[in-house]
């Protein structure tokens, strides 16, 4: 394969695509630099943002459970108090009604919840509309911020308040918080670190993929495109992870190809046109007719090599870029290929070119792209018509569903350890260097790009004429 030896620089198409695609990479690259996070930042930054949704979350579900329930609760304190209430009223109709304050701090010392008499009028602030004419039409009103419960002492002024419910009157834990808020407390915390001990080691496989991820980016930018993202830790950036490394590969991939191709054509176009240059300048040093037209000839050969080197060039660099969408047809495959090998027998010259479908079965139908699959056999055609000295044998045969076409010929074959090599682009075996059986080597390549295509393989072997067999083979049925 043609390309940059090593020791030599790199040629200015090479540089100029290199920093193409390193400029392509380093748009992203400053927005990761700049935006950097350290591992404990993100932690704090998630787990402050999913704790607070989770907090907001639960308190705005209990203040609609508790708002709910909340009139299943007043009948149900109302139902247990009312006695309570019921026996304080009838106690303190027994007295005068002046005592009835000192009677109410009496009684007050034996519950566990305060009581007090406060004037009727005092109420109009504490209690909602709702609740003052329930304490109005002599039934128990609540304040449900004190958890203190108002019943009107007959008709006189006087409201018996009862409450809060909730107050502890020990000295010794007067100063402590009620017992629901210390369990609120307690089971707040422990659910807090529970998330944040889940949490983190939730995040820190993300942060080591995004480390990676972002180490892999800047590595492509600085123009490492051997670079490779590991193995995504979490499920979250598995994908990314391979995408990331197909990007990769198929940038190495293309510039691979357009530093090869610049290499090489820049390698076969040396000598047309230095033939075209020593053709010129002994086309001004003659008068001779005859020379004249010779030198014309040989001129219109180089510009025909050119056109052709262009062209394979192209369609080998389509084949590389993207590989073009396959249109399958189905065609008797017996009559295909005796038509398309009649096609170039004329550029066989004097060779016997023998086409054996002996070993298809009848009347074998076979999808093949028709546009694509010619191209490749006749490259082989054309191959072998170079190197073949008398004859040359294009067999088919079907095998285990697949289906192969052989081209032998009796040239002077391939060795072993070139069978592979000579379907790279611009390989040439150094016998044929000439002009006449030269080439590009290309041809193979596109070959193989064209069986690819297929799904199938190109191969080259030691042929049963003694030169070289080369074999097509993809699946009859598509």
């Amino acid at each position: 394969m043609t390309g940059t030896k090593p020791g030599q620089p790199e040629s200015k198409d090479s540089s100029s695509n290199q920093g193409l695609a390193r400029s392509l990479f380093r748009v992203s690259l400053p927005r990761w630099r700049g935006g950097r996070y350290s591992l404990s930042k993100l932690f704090f930054n998630f787990y402050l943002l999913a704790m607070g949704s989770f907090v907001a979350i639960a308190f705005t579900a209990d203040f609609v459970i508790s708002t709910a329930q909340r009139g299943i609760t007043d009948d149900y304190a109302r139902r247990f108090m009312r006695g309570t209430i019921t026996l304080i009223e009838d106690e303190l109709f027994r007295q005068p009604r002046r005592t009835w304050e000192t009677k109410v701090k009496e009684l007050d010392e034996k519950f566990s919840y305060r009581l007090g008499i406060v004037e009727r009028m005092s109420l109009d602030r504490v209690l909602t509309p709702p609740q003052v004419i329930k304490l109005d039409a002599g039934d128990i009103a609540i304040d449900h911020d004190g958890d203190v419960m108002y019943h009107r002492l007959g008709t006189s002024s006087k409201v018996l308040v009862v409450g809060p419910l909730a107050s502890n009157r020990n000295p010794e834990l007067k100063d402590r918080l009620p017992l629901d808020l210390r369990l609120r407390l307690l089971t707040w915390s422990l659910t807090g670190l529970i998330f944040g001990i889940a949490l983190w080691f939730w995040v820190r496989p993300v942060w080591r993929d995004l480390e990676a991820l972002r180490q892999t980016a800047r590595d492509l930018g600085d123009g490492d495109f051997e670079a490779r993202a590991p193995s995504a830790r979490s499920q979250l950036f598995s994908s990314l992870s391979d995408t990331m490394n197909s990007m990769a590969e198929r940038v190495q991939q293309l510039l691979a190809t357009h530093r090869e191709l610049s290499c090489g054509i820049s390698h076969e176009l040396r000598t047309p046109i230095a033939r075209m240059r020593f053709a010129l300048e002994m086309l001004k040093e003659t008068d001779e007719r005859a020379e004249r037209e010779r030198l014309w000839v040989m001129m219109e050969g180089d510009l025909d090599e050119l056109d052709h080197l262009i062209d394979t060039s192209l369609t080998y660099a389509r084949f590389e870029r993207e590989a073009p969408e396959p249109h399958f047809s189905s065609v008797k495959f017996a009559e295909w290929l005796t038509d398309e090998v009649d096609s170039v027998r004329l550029l066989g010259r004097d060779l016997n070119v023998t086409v054996d479908c002996s070993k298809l079965p009848e009347n074998l139908t076979v999808d093949l792209d028709r546009k694509a699959m010619p191209y490749a056999l006749r490259n082989l055609l054309r191959n072998a018509f170079k190197y073949a000295r008398s004859s040359i044998i294009v067999s088919a045969e079907l095998l285990e569903k697949n289906i192969l076409i052989h081209v032998d010929d009796d040239g002077i074959g391939i060795p072993p350890e070139e069978r592979e090599h000579v379907f790279s682009a611009f390989t040439r075996l150094d016998r044929s260097r000439d002009r006449s059986t030269g080439g590009y080597g290309l041809g193979l390549a596109i070959t193989r790009r064209v069986l690819e295509l297929h799904g199938g393989s190109a191969t080259a072997d030691a042929s049963p004429l003694g030169g070289a067999r080369f074999t097509l083979s993809w699946q009859a049925e598509q």
